[in-house]
């Protein structure tokens, strides 16, 4: 069954989640003050409305508390971004995103209801910086300020070697929650299962750990 969806701000990470959520075949509203920006989207989407979402009257008239999840993706103006987070609290949005610009910012949408927050150029350049300082980093997801998933790639070093032989969650205080290893996912393997080379460990804990675990074996 197909969801519907509100995306309020048309820079860069909106007009991305747009697209996606699009490619994804969801019904997909936007709204943005650029008419402009809405003609560019106005052939992609469903309904594409030239507004001001700190406006009530604009919000109410469009429905909006009868879609499944608002994303605010508003760039520069925080203001704006706190009050339309607040008004489509109050109008009974089920699901509401945020994109934050900062941690002051974040404390505030969260306080006033925002189901989730997204820092997203703060989340990609620690993606990055991730992945360019290590061959073996595939991706990086933060789970709070010292917890991370990661997926590492599995070197030489680790080829036959089994979970409970390396003493991963001993030695490091990481665990391994998954094995990607071609088309096949291993959830949850058990400790003596080996490790081939080029697998692909999917890896939580304390960011510490993590690097220390990358640093002495995966080098």
């Amino acid at each position: 069954m197909k969801r519907a969806f509100a995306v309020i701000g048309l820079g860069r990470f909106g007009g991305s989640i747009c697209r996606e959520l699009t490619e994804l075949g969801m019904d997909v509203m936007v709204i943005d003050k650029s008419e402009e920006k809405v003609n560019e989207y106005a052939n992609l989407v469903s309904h594409a409305v030239v507004g001001n979402a700190v406006d009530e009257t604009v919000l109410k008239s469009l429905g909006i508390r009868n879609f499944d999840h608002v994303i605010v993706a508003i760039g520069e103006d925080i203001q704006a971004s706190i009050l339309t987070t607040l008004m489509l609290k109050e109008l009974g949005v089920k699901n509401i995103t945020v994109k934050a610009q900062n941690d002051y910012h974040e404390k505030v949408l969260s306080k006033i209801g925002a189901d989730a927050v997204v820092h997203p150029e703060r989340d990609m350049g620690k993606r990055i910086a991730h992945n360019i300082v290590s061959n073996n980093v595939l991706d990086y997801l933060e789970l709070s300020d010292e917890h991370s998933i990661v997926e590492i790639k599995a070197s030489h070093k680790l080829d036959g070697r089994s979970i409970i032989d390396l003493d991963i969650r001993a030695r490091y205080g990481i665990t391994i929650v998954a094995i990607k290893r071609d088309k096949e996912i291993i959830v949850s393997p058990q400790a003596s299962e080996p490790i081939r080379e080029n697998d692909i460990l999917i890896v939580i804990g304390a960011d510490s750990d993590i690097n220390r675990f990358e640093k002495k074996v995966m080098s």
